[in-house]
């Protein structure tokens, strides 16, 4: 019996999906840097100088949950998420894909939805009020910190289409496809 191979329409929808996570996913790897920055400056200026910083508490914590938020889309795509391997291991393929494909299709992508039209909602309001932090005498404002809910909502949708489609083709065929698979154009 001939192994059942994906179609060229389903292998570039999952190669453009995969790709664009990947570029967003190394672009908002960078945000450690200003992160570790912050971070150190603040060590150095509190401790060698005895200088602390108004505003390095307001900046880690939001780079560091935007970057952990902005992150989740090609966590999800390098499969880093947390999973029940005691169970799932013993699962075939085919079962695999249907238990992934209907997770998807009933709670992942309402999930994200609900959330990311709430957070749009709780953004704009900020945007409209122009709310600050009361967490620090620098009191940033939070809008652009906000938005990034309904952005990595946005991203874990468009990288959730992807595994939705390995998933049914796993779910229908019983075979895996490969991250790495070869796409002639």
């Amino acid at each position: 019996m001939a192994e059942a191979r994906p179609s060229r329409a389903l292998l570039i929808a999952i190669r453009i999906i995969d790709t664009f996570t990947d570029l967003t996913g190394s672009l908002f790897a960078w945000m450690s840097v200003p992160l570790v920055g912050a971070v150190a400056y603040e060590v150095i200026a509190r401790y060698t100088f005895n200088a602390p910083t108004v505003w390095s508490y307001d900046v880690t914590y939001m780079l560091y949950g935007a970057l952990f938020m902005l992150g989740a889309a090609y966590a999800l795509h390098k499969g880093a998420h947390i999973r029940t391997d005691f169970f799932w291991e013993n699962f075939t393929p085919r079962t695999k894909g249907v238990i992934d494909s209907i997770a998807y299709i009933v709670f992942f992508f309402p999930s994200f939805t609900v959330l990311g039209i709430i957070g749009y909602l709780e953004a704009d309001y900020a945007m409209r009020i122009n709310e600050a932090s009361d967490q620090t005498p620098w009191r940033p404002i939070l809008w652009p910190f906000k938005f990034v809910v309904p952005l990595a909502c946005g991203l874990l949708i468009i990288q959730g289409l992807s595994e939705l489609l390995k998933s049914l083709y796993m779910a229908l065929t019983g075979v895996e496809l490969e991250h790495k698979e070869k796409v002639e154009v």
